[in-house]
């Protein structure tokens, strides 16, 4: 059987270059057997014209909110009302801002406006635009209403910028649109009635009003394993320090900064959790003292004297009752010892081991390759896999141990 066999997915096509993708995005979704009912804006009239999409899905094509074709049905409305699932792709600067605002002044702004889909969001912008803090904020706003975003890729774009902002592949697009009706189909809730408490990001301590000590960590991991435990029915606490990804709707979110933010944090959800997974980068030192002003500049060597942080992991080990305690342990070298040691030191139930110096295992990347070490000696050593994957496979695992059943029952 077709994977979205069934599935009637409206795509709004937006006014940039990365348009031509979404022609050859048509022919995948149709090919898997959706029925895709393609929507352009004014300005993607300028890089594709609608009889291509209308040759590739064998469906007409929308552009003009006040066309209506039949007189029984209100365009927009109806295809709002029919969809399974919107995907905006390419979204640009522009159409996520409207999307963000409220704005509904053409056919494809006043269709999502309607709808009670769920929306997917493909953004493809130059580096500059897609980092600009407008932009940012219109995508946590969206974020926030429960769309749902496929991140962009790296490299070199039309304008001739390199960085991030290129379109997700059709392949990459096409994946998400199957995960998602996978994830809809399965409609696990196999931690219904579980608390969750999730940390995410870095941590940052001041040194004075303008510096701090921080890490690379993005926060990926986190929210991901965040978004997992929310999908399969826990009530879920997402602990997260500065990052630049949106929050994820339906959790309950808590923003912190410091180790010391973070700590409180944690010690006053840990009564009410049943699963802890701390998957943040915590500043293991902190300045002993805090500047009140800048520090100036000055010739010859500067020491900072630090003092070592509270040890958020190590007090949650001590203090944990019937919690489910995972950890990660993020290394470069000895990876497997290191992790072993941290899971019997800080009295954990699981961790989570990854070099960050292997290819697509690194702070900030959309991958990870993981193994998995838990307190009664088992092991299991994962491929790489999206984040996501990672993170269903981590509660996949704990569930196996909390049924007292073998990880190799699952994974």
């Amino acid at each position: 059987m077709q994977p979205l066999q069934g599935k009637r997915i409206v795509l709004g096509v937006t006014g940039g270059i990365a348009a031509y993708k979404a022609a050859a995005l048509t022919s995948k979704l149709t090919q898997a057997g959706a029925e895709v009912h393609v929507v352009m804006t004014e300005h993607a009239l300028q890089f594709v014209q609608p009889a291509t999409f209308q040759a590739l899905s064998h469906q007409p094509v929308h552009v003009n909110t006040f066309y209506e074709p039949d007189p029984q049905v209100i365009a927009h409305i109806d295809l709002a009302d029919k969809a399974d699932l919107v995907l905006i792709a390419p979204a640009t600067a522009n159409i996520i801002g409207k999307m963000a605002n409220g704005i509904a002044d053409d056919m494809l702004t006043t269709t999502v406006l309607a709808t009670k889909a769920p929306v997917l969001v493909a953004p493809a912008m130059n580096v500059n635009m897609y980092a600009h803090p407008a932009v940012q904020a219109n995508m946590k706003r969206l974020a926030e209403y429960g769309y749902r975003f496929i991140e962009p890729g790296e490299g070199l774009l039309a304008c001739g910028w390199i960085g991030k902002g290129r379109l997700a592949e059709p392949e990459e697009i096409l994946e998400a649109v199957i995960g998602f009706f996978a994830q809809q189909t399965a409609a696990r809730q196999d931690l219904k009635g579980k608390q969750v408490l999730v940390t995410a990001g870095p941590t940052r301590e001041k040194i004075d009003p303008v510096r701090y000590i921080s890490n690379h960590s993005s926060g990926k991991m986190g929210y991901a394993i965040a978004e997992a435990a929310r999908d399969r029915g826990a009530k879920v606490v997402l602990i997260s320090g500065p990052t630049a990804l949106p929050r994820p709707a339906g959790v309950a979110f808590v923003a912190v900064e410091s180790v010391q933010e973070m700590y409180d944090a944690v010690m006053e959800h840990l009564p009410h959790t049943d699963i802890v997974i701390k998957a943040a980068a915590v500043s293991d030192y902190r300045p002993k003292e805090v500047q009140t002003h800048k520090m100036k500049k000055s010739d010859g060597p500067f020491q900072l004297e630090l003092d070592k942080a509270p040890d958020i992991l190590q007090t949650i080990g001590e203090k944990k009752t019937h919690q489910f305690v995972v950890g990660f342990a993020a290394e470069t070298q000895d990876v497997l010892k290191h992790a072993k040691g941290k899971l019997e030191r800080k009295n954990l139930d699981m961790i989570v081991a990854n070099d960050v110096l292997m290819e697509g295992a690194g702070m900030g990347s959309d991958t990870n390759i993981v193994t998995l070490l838990t307190r009664d000696g088992e092991r299991v050593e994962l491929a790489k896999l999206s984040k996501r994957e990672v993170a269903e496979k981590i509660f996949d695992a704990v569930l196996m141990k909390l049924a007292n059943r073998p990880l190799s029952a699952a994974l």
